[in-house]
């Protein structure tokens, strides 16, 4: 018999063993281009993502879906699988392939959103973007193939109230008329075991599970276990096992919880986003995140996936709503920065394109066919796309976050308000100012003496500063000027070659 001390070890083990994302050396924070097509990402990560440190990407799903044009092919669409065939409009399994390899070349890994849920709904039409048929009134899906019998039947919805009082529908009822899996199933396993292995094989650092509070935790334990080792050829250390992060979307007062999936993975922390556009909207204080953390009701620092908003809840959608983002930037940005400059959770930022209708697609020609983002003068994007990853103030903070490392935060100050400042160890520090009146203070910055460039007014050209210069005395302190009225609300320095001077 194994000792008691033997089998929490194993325990321990197993629960951690899916909650590294692998970055590569010195990277650290994932972005979601939402909607991009692979050629386009395999572009991005050579010219901007690999070279400002960003540690990888959330794609959309890559497997083939339903095509909508009733709906003018929301994007949505592409959350209602046809098949597991990798042809989509971001493009078909060599692009994908070749995506993988250029982007872990440059360090940037790639982490797939996978539908594993459902199938499609009853939709108007009955074209995949394969090229695959079914016949959704027999829950018959040939390119897999599933039947009737991978379903769980008889088929039921998802009410309201079952959200609080019922965890059994919430698990094997129909999300909004999608057509039930059940993962109980060994054939079901199978085929979605086979799906994310290929992914794994061509290079893939991980999973955002979607929908996972829709699947019962033990049958996705069974899943993730049977999933290959990560890709040595691609850059992973021997024997790592997939990142995964389960979508598990809980405010409190549910009946399916987001620790009943702490023990298989990571899960996505809402309650982050909620809580700091509260506070960056000013409905509540900035020093009372002092205590940010599981001090505030959140997930452990090793179970959290961190973001302010997702595709989801920046169109109101999955327990949405009062999210900061683009469409706020000031404050967002704020938020954004926090979330960075924090220590808290594996961090992940937004990439979004504009919209107005919650419901639109992608920046699309009339074929159907994805417009690429284009790349202007400044940096920035244009044809319809927002691209938060290229603000110099989010792109500002990844780099922070890359040169404060695994150190903790230090002399935090505030004052009594909405103005806080604090160190990450002796490589970094920021300040915030959320008050109507303009931050003046001669605050310690734990950094060597000498000049930098604050990392959010400007870039650093050369030697040169295009923002505010800070100069650090010997004793590590130094004046800290944040204005209320400033373009933004914060200021930030760090010992990295973005910000020493």
């Amino acid at each position: 018999m194994r000792p008691a001390s033997a089998i929490l070890l194993c325990l321990i083990a197993a629960a951690s063993a899916y909650k590294n994302p692998y970055y590569a050396p010195g990277r650290s924070v994932n972005v979601h281009l939402f909607e991009w097509k692979w050629d386009d990402i395999a572009d991005e990560c050579e010219r901007f993502l690999g070279p400002r440190g960003y540690g990888g990407i959330q794609i959309s799903p890559p497997n083939e879906n339903i095509v909508l044009w009733t709906y003018n092919r929301p994007w949505w669409e592409r959350y209602q699988p046809m098949s597991y065939k990798l042809v989509t409009r971001s493009g078909d399994e060599q692009q994908f392939a070749n995506m993988l390899r250029r982007c872990n070349d440059v360090g940037v890994r790639i982490y797939v959103d996978a539908v594993i849920n459902h199938m499609t709904g009853e939709p108007p039409e009955n074209l995949g973007t394969a090229g695959s048929t079914a016949v959704f009134n027999q829950w018959y899906y040939p390119a897999v193939p599933y039947t009737q019998a991978d379903f769980n039947w008889p088929p039921c919805g998802i009410n309201g109230m079952d959200y609080v009082n019922n965890a059994w529908r919430v698990r094997n009822c129909e999300l909004v008329g999608l057509k039930d899996l059940d993962q109980s199933l060994e054939h079901v396993r199978e085929k979605i075991v086979d799906f994310m292995n290929d992914l794994i094989d061509l290079g893939v650092a991980g999973f955002r599970i979607d929908a996972a509070k829709h699947m019962w935790p033990e049958d996705l334990r069974i899943i993730y276990d049977r999933l290959h080792n990560l890709n040595t050829a691609h850059g992973f250390p021997a024997n790592a096992r997939p990142y995964i992060y389960q979508e598990v979307i809980d405010y409190g007062g549910e009946a399916v919880t987001r620790e009943e999936y702490t023990p298989i993975g990571a899960v996505t922390e809402f309650r982050v986003g909620m809580e700091l556009s509260n506070a960056f909207r000013g409905n509540n204080q900035l020093r009372w995140l002092t205590s940010w953390g599981p001090d505030w009701g959140l997930l452990a620092h090793s179970d959290a996936l961190t973001f302010i908003d997702n595709h989801d809840n920046e169109r109101g959608h999955g327990g949405g709503g009062w999210m900061l983002t683009y469409k706020e930037p000031r404050p967002y940005k704020g938020a954004i920065a926090f979330l960075l400059a924090h220590p808290y959770g594996e961090p992940q930022i937004m990439s979004s394109y504009d919209f107005l209708d919650s419901e639109v697609g992608p920046p699309m020609n009339s074929q159907g066919h994805i417009i690429s983002p284009s790349i202007n003068s400044d940096g920035t994007c244009g044809n319809g796309w927002i691209c938060q990853h290229r603000w110099r103030q989010i792109y500002a903070m990844v780099a922070f976050r890359n040169a404060a490392a695994d150190a903790g935060i230090n002399y935090w100050w505030d004052n009594g308000s909405n103005q806080i400042a604090f160190c990450r160890g002796g490589n970094a520090f920021i300040a915030f100012n959320n008050d109507y009146w303009n931050l003046n203070q001669n605050l310690q910055t734990c950094l060597p003496a000498g000049n930098y460039c604050d990392v959010i007014s400007g870039n650093k050209v050369g030697n040169s500063c295009q923002g505010k210069t800070v100069t650090v005395g010997n004793d590590g302190r130094a004046i800290i000027n944040v204005g209320a009225n400033d373009y933004d609300m914060m200021l930030a320095i760090h010992v990295g070659p973005e910000s020493r001077l």
